[in-house]
């Protein structure tokens, strides 16, 4: 991976194991817009820009290269050896090789932790869009505005005083309906200092989520979503509806088993790597029996 400048514009060359939209795309991040094929509009960490990949190459248009070497190399995961983490996956479970060989370019992304705690407590039966859309209204109501892009006014996650100030009834005037004393309760508790990722990145994975889930509202699968996607537990494996309907058909014969029973049987067979064995299920989702 080369990193070089290049008029205003950053550019990565020679990426392996990555593709921008297959990240983007698969339900781990919302704040993004799609420009056009393979060309996207990020936020995160404050700062929006636009990213374009042209096969092993990113374009960062108008960046900084320390921007990309501080802030988007990191966020985008592209400083770990996902070769070594595919071939481990791959013989460790065959059932996984179809979905790793069409979802090959997905990364685990690491994202600033609040904005990735309420954009997942959000995300609890909704649908993608309209999890973007909360997202987005909460940024440009309570964030601050850090410019345009191809005519998109683009505007920061609130920060954690901003979202302390947010009322149960502002939350609702969202459309976040019965999140929203979730979302109260997970911003008082992120403002007095009683969830942080600073605390949280020192507890193991169990200790993690049992302090993730003393929030109102949240269960292990917010939980274990925000583990994987902010603070690096990667061994963290979400279940929801899809993945627990692919792990019952494909491991226990279309038994229903609880999701303990799942999560357990993944701790097993995936250890340190079950997030990266869940995401490329999640990728896969729509045709994970085919490779059943």
């Amino acid at each position: 991976m080369k990193v070089f400048k290049k008029g205003k514009n950053t550019i990565i060359d020679e990426i392996k194991d990555f593709d921008l939209a297959q990240t983007l795309e698969c339900g781990q991040c919302f704040n993004f817009h799609k420009l056009d094929d393979d060309e996207y509009l990020v936020v995160a960490f404050g700062n929006a820009i636009k990213i374009k990949q042209e096969k092993h190459r990113l374009i960062f248009f108008n960046t900084k290269i320390s921007d990309v070497r501080n802030i988007w190399i990191h966020y985008f995961d592209l400083d770990r050896d996902y070769a070594k983490i595919k071939n481990y996956l791959r013989r460790k479970d065959p059932l996984l090789r179809d979905a790793i060989k069409e979802f090959s370019g997905v990364r685990l992304m690491n994202q600033e932790f609040h904005s990735a705690l309420i954009s997942f407590i959000i995300s609890q039966n909704k649908q993608i869009p309209h999890i973007k859309k909360i997202c987005s209204d909460i940024c440009k109501n309570y964030g601050k505005y850090i410019g345009e892009i191809e005519g998109i006014k683009c505007y920061s996650f609130p920060t954690i005083d901003e979202l302390s100030r947010i009322t149960e009834k502002q939350f609702r005037d969202l459309k976040t309906g019965f999140r929203a004393p979730y979302l109260v309760d997970a911003c008082q508790k992120l403002k007095s200092g009683k969830i942080s990722d600073e605390k949280l990145m020192n507890q193991d994975c169990d200790d993690c989520r049992c302090s993730l889930t003393s929030i109102k509202g949240v269960g292990d699968k917010v939980a274990n979503c925000a583990m994987l996607f902010s603070l690096g537990k990667r061994e963290a494996f979400p279940i929801d509806v899809w993945i627990y309907r692919i792990m019952v058909d494909t491991y226990f014969d279309g038994k229903q088993v609880s999701k303990d029973e799942i999560a357990e049987f993944a701790k097993k067979k995936y250890g340190k790597y079950g997030g990266y064995a869940q995401q490329y299920m999640f990728a896969a989702r729509n045709n994970i029996k085919e490779a059943k």
